[in-house]
C-alpha cells in the first residue's frame, strides 16, 4: 500500500475535520468560508515559514489551527508545539479545544489510540501520536521554551504574551528556536489585537514580505475591493440612515455604489488576497504579481481579516454594537468602543497615553560638564542596569527637597558571566566626583538589578560589598508598592557552592516610583523635586528615560494605571533612575529636613567659599557612545586613593 496522495490543510479538513459540540455552535462536519481556504492552505505551504493572523473574534482562527494540529500530526506526521499566554490558558485550550478535536475528528484514532485512556502520552501537556509528538505549553516560563524540537510551533493569542520572556527574549523568537534544525520549520502566530505601540502582532506583521487583505469583486463595478470600516470622515466603507443599523450597506471604494451583506454573500467565492504591494494569492499556494505573472512564494505572510467577512455576524449586529460603544464613549468610558476595534474590526486601539517628551527635556539641559557636581548636589548615588554585554550606570545628586542633578551616564562594556569583569564596575563606583565647590564627593548607595542571566553574579557582588551600600535589587511585580520595598535574604550560588541566605534582595515598587520619576519630570523650574540634566548627555539618555508609557488598563481590581515600554525601545537609563531613587530612599533622604540639609550644606558647599578659585573641570568627559575613551572601559581604569573620611550624622558619610 502506497504513501497517501498529499493533501492541503484546506483539503484535509474538507475530508477529515469535524466541530466538536463543547467548542462551536453548531456540531457538524466543517464546512470552510471561503476566507480560510487561502489561511489553511497558507499554514501548509511547506514554502512558506512564518504566518501571522491579524484577526478579529469570529472568523474561525482557533479551529483553523485546531485542524492544522490534526493535519500535522496525521498526514505530515511532524512535531507540533502550541503556546498560550499562560499555563492555564493551555490546560483550558486542551480540555475545551485540542481533546474533544482528538475525540471527535475520526481519522486521529489512527495516530492516537490513547484518546480516551489516562496514559503518559495523553496529558495536558502532551499528545504522543504515532511518529510525532504535539506540546502544549503557557508562555509565561522561559523553561517552557526549552529542550523541545519540533517542526510547527503555534503561539495563539500572541498580544496577551509578554513581551521579554523572563529577560531571555520575546516568546517569538524563543519559540522559533525550536524549529531550527527542521526540513521544513514553520511558525504560525496569531491574535486578536491590543495596544498600537505594544501589540506584538503588529510588530510581527511589519516584518512580513507581503501584508494580504481579502478582497472580492464589487457587485457593481466588478473591481477587486476590501470590506473596510469607513467611518465618518470616509466616503466608503459601512453606511446606515437615521441610526438604524438594519440599513446598513457597504459603499464600494472605487465606484461608490451600495451593496448589502446579502449581495456581498453572492459574490465572496470570488475573491483574492491582494497585497500593499499588489501581488496576490488566491489559494494560498500560488502567489502572482500586479499583472498576473507568477512570483516567488514568499517566506513570511501576514493576513488581516475582520468580522465583517463572516456570515456568523450580521452587518446590522456589528453597527448595533458600534452605536452602543460610540454612545458609552460620550460618558468617557472607551472600554467598549476599545472591544469593537480590537475585536470586530481586528484592529490595535491607539489609546491616550501620558509620558514626557524626550526633546522637551534634552531642550532643559543645562551648561555644567558630566561627572562634576553643581551647587546644590549635596548626595550622591548611583543605580546600575546589567546586560548581556555591559553594564549601565546612572548617578545622580541628591540636594535639599530630593532636587536631583544627573552627573553621570556610563557603558562600562564587560562579560558580566566573568566574575573578574564586574571589578570594572566596582572600580567605577568608587569614582570620585569633583563639585563645583572643590571638594570630591563618592558614590554612597548604589542599587544594582539583579534581574536576567546574571542573577548570582550579581548577588555575590552586592554580597562583598554591603558595608559600601551597594544593594541587590529587583522590581515588585506587585503594583502600589513602595519604593523601597520588602527585604529577602537569598542564597548565593558562587563558584559552585551556596552560600545560605547570603545576601539580602530588596524589592523595588517600580510603577510607584515612575509615577513620582514622571511628576518630578514635569517641573520645570529649580527647586524640590526638580531634575537637572547635563549638556553633555546623548540623546539617546533622555529617549530611554522617556521611553514607557502610562496607560489605564482594565483589571480584576478595576482600572489601573500602568507602565508599558513599546517594543524594541530601550529604557536601561529609566531603570538606573529607578534604582537610584531606591537608592536614596535606603539613605533616608527623602525624610531629611531643613536642619539635616543646611548641616550638609555646611560640609559640602561652604557659603564663604570662593567658587572661582577652583573652578570645576572645563573638559567634559567622553559620551556614552564612545566607551572606550574612559578608562573603566578599557580595564586599566584604578579608583583614585581615597581621601580623608568626615563622619557625619545621617547614616552614612561624605568624603573629599
Amino acid at each position: 500500500m502506497g504513501a497517501p496522495d498529499p493533501l492541503t490543510l484546506s483539503e484535509w479538513a474538507e475530508k477529515h475535520f469535524y466541530l466538536s459540540a463543547e467548542s462551536s455552535y453548531v456540531e457538524q462536519k466543517w464546512e470552510a468560508y471561503p476566507f480560510q481556504v487561502a489561511l489553511m492552505n497558507a499554514i501548509s505551504n511547506d514554502e512558506i515559514r512564518e504566518v501571522d493572523f491579524i484577526k478579529s473574534a469570529r472568523v474561525g482562527y482557533t479551529k483553523m489551527i485546531l485542524a492544522a494540529m490534526g493535519y500535522f500530526a496525521e498526514h505530515k506526521r511532524r512535531n507540533q508545539a502550541i503556546w498560550q499566554p499562560t499555563d492555564d490558558d493551555s490546560d483550558d485550550f486542551v480540555k475545551t479545544e485540542l481533546e474533544p478535536m482528538l475525540r471527535d475528528v475520526t481519522i486521529m484514532r489512527s495516530v492516537f489510540p490513547q484518546y480516551l485512556a489516562r496514559h503518559k502520552s495523553n496529558t495536558l501537556k502532551q499528545k504522543k501520536f504515532v511518529d510525532s509528538i504535539l506540546f502544549t505549553k503557557g508562555g509565561k516560563a522561559a523553561k517552557n521554551y526549552r529542550r523541545i524540537s519540533i517542526d510547527t510551533g503555534f503561539l495563539d493569542e500572541a498580544d496577551a504574551f509578554d513581551r521579554d520572556v523572563e529577560k531571555e527574549g520575546d516568546p517569538f523568537t524563543l519559540a522559533k528556536k525550536r524549529t531550527e534544525g527542521a526540513t521544513f520549520p514553520k511558525m504560525v502566530i496569531g491574535t486578536t489585537p491590543k495596544l498600537k505601540g505594544f501589540s506584538n502582532i503588529e510588530d510581527r506583521v511589519a516584518l512580513a514580505a507581503i501584508r494580504l487583505k481579502f478582497h472580492i469583486r464589487c457587485p457593481h463595478c466588478n473591481e477587486w475591493i476590501p470590506l473596510q470600516w469607513g467611518g465618518k470622515d470616509k466616503r466608503y466603507g459601512f453606511k446606515w440612515v437615521d441610526n438604524n443599523p438594519e440599513t446598513v450597506a457597504h459603499v464600494c471604494s472605487e465606484c461608490g455604489a451600495l451593496f448589502t451583506q446579502a449581495d456581498y454573500l453572492t459574490v465572496w467565492r470570488t475573491n483574492r488576497w491582494i497585497g500593499e504591494c499588489g501581488n496576490w494569492t488566491e489559494d494560498g499556494l500560488c502567489f502572482f504579481g500586479p499583472v498576473g505573472n507568477p512570483v516567488e512564494t514568499p517566506e513570511h505572510v501576514a493576513f488581516h481579516v475582520w468580522t465583517a467577512y463572516s456570515p456568523q455576524a450580521s452587518w446590522a449586529g456589528i453597527v448595533r454594537e458600534f452605536m452602543a460603544a460610540a454612545e458609552k464613549a460620550k460618558t468617557g468610558d472607551n472600554s467598549k468602543l476599545k472591544t469593537f476595534v480590537n475585536t470586530t474590526l481586528g484592529e490595535t486601539w491607539e489609546e491616550d497615553v501620558e509620558k514626557t517628551d524626550s526633546q522637551a527635556l534634552a531642550s532643559r539641559a543645562e551648561n555644567y560638564p558630566l561627572r562634576t557636581v553643581p551647587m546644590g548636589g549635596l548626595v550622591l548615588v548611583a543605580g546600575v542596569d546589567v546586560q548581556h554585554d555591559r553594564f549601565e550606570v546612572v548617578v545622580w545628586a541628591v540636594g535639599r527637597g530630593e532636587e536631583t542633578w544627573a552627573v553621570d551616564y556610563m557603558q562600562i562594556h564587560a562579560n558580566p558571566a566573568d566574575e573578574t569583569e564586574w571589578d570594572k564596575l566596582d572600580s567605577y563606583l568608587q569614582t570620585g566626583f569633583r563639585h563645583v565647590s572643590g571638594n570630591v564627593l563618592n558614590i554612597e548607595a548604589s542599587a544594582v538589578d539583579t534581574g536576567g542571566h546574571f542573577t548570582h553574579q550579581a548577588y555575590n557582588f552586592c554580597r562583598q560589598r554591603v558595608r559600601r551600600k551597594i544593594y541587590a535589587v529587583k522590581g515588585d511585580s506587585q503594583q502600589g508598592k513602595p519604593i523601597k520595598g520588602r527585604s529577602s535574604a537569598q542564597d548565593v550560588n558562587w563558584r559552585g557552592k551556596v552560600v545560605k541566605r547570603g545576601v539580602k534582595l530588596w524589592l523595588v515598587g517600580t510603577d510607584t516610583a515612575k509615577d513620582l520619576l514622571h511628576g518630578r519630570l514635569q517641573i520645570a523650574d529649580a527647586g524640590p523635586g526638580a531634575m537637572h540634566f547635563s549638556r553633555d548627555l546623548p540623546d539617546g539618555f533622555y529617549e530611554q528615560l522617556t521611553a514607557e508609557y502610562r496607560v489605564l488598563a482594565k483589571t480584576q481590581s478595576g482600572d489601573q494605571y500602568r507602565w508599558v515600554k513599546p517594543n524594541g525601545k530601550r529604557n536601561e537609563a529609566l531603570d538606573c533612575t529607578i534604582y537610584a531613587m531606591f537608592a536614596a530612599q535606603m539613605l533616608d533622604l527623602h525624610r531629611y529636613t531643613d536642619k539635616m540639609w543646611e548641616k550638609l550644606e555646611a560640609v559640602v558647599q561652604p557659603p564663604n567659599h570662593d567658587l572661582f578659585a577652583a573652578p570645576p573641570p572645563t573638559t567634559p568627559a567622553a559620551p556614552p557612545d564612545q566607551p572606550e575613551t574612559h578608562p573603566a572601559e578599557r580595564g586599566d581604569f584604578h579608583a583614585p586613593q581615597k581621601p580623608r573620611v568626615q563622619p557625619r550624622r545621617g547614616g552614612f558619610t561624605n568624603r573629599w
